[in-house]
């Protein structure tokens, strides 16, 4: 998990930034990184600075692009059919914290690894697509990063990260479920909020 989560802030660092409507998926992907990625070296001492400025642009621009309710009802699984209106809301909410402070708090760790991208295979005209890229690891081999995007109300939104041929949605799913069947999904949402609190106030 703790892999996975690590990585899952690079994948992050290729989807912040401004986003054109009707974007070509890869297109979409390779221009938010240049820009942004160009964007967190000008502004590297202020952030430093100041992390709650990151943290704001994370918030900003991230959020818009990942259809994090579908990444909830994947990652409950058969829990989220019995999960309450509420319990939904509230576990969409902190799941979408902790990714987001996650990435918030490790971005300048990862702020000058290079992006490669790999042709793109699919038609534009399909409802789900895949964008597949890498980045670089020094003294390692590159790791591989793919993107699910779906469309919704017209815009391509990313719904699933494979970081090393593992999937950011099923490692969740697994963590998550372990906890639910012990302690009851009430429990697990009041452990992230507190989890989100406490880096809150760090």
């Amino acid at each position: 998990m703790l892999h996975a989560t690590r990585w899952f802030v690079v994948a992050l660092a290729i989807w912040v930034g401004s986003v054109f409507a009707g974007q070509p998926p890869q297109e979409l992907v390779m221009d938010t990184a240049n820009k942004t990625l160009a964007k967190l070296k000008q502004d590297r001492a202020v952030i430093s600075k100041d992390p709650t400025r990151l943290y704001d642009l994370v918030n900003e621009f991230v959020i818009p692009h990942f259809d994090f309710e579908r990444m909830a009802q994947w990652v409950l699984g058969k829990h989220w059919r019995t999960a309450t209106p509420e319990e939904k809301q509230r576990f969409i909410k902190e799941f979408r914290t902790l990714l987001v402070r996650t990435y918030a708090t490790s971005l300048q760790d990862f702020m000058d690894r290079k992006i490669t991208y790999m042709p793109f295979r699919d038609s534009l005209d399909a409802d789900e697509v895949t964008v597949r890229s890498q980045v670089e690891q020094p003294g390692g081999f590159p790791i591989p990063i793919t993107y699910r995007l779906a469309k919704k109300a017209g815009d391509w939104m990313v719904f699933d990260v494979t970081i090393d041929d593992v999937s950011l949605v099923a490692n969740y799913r697994t963590s998550f479920g372990n906890e639910i069947r012990q302690t009851g999904i009430s429990k697990l949402i009041d452990k992230l909020a507190t989890r989100n609190q406490q880096a809150s106030v760090k």
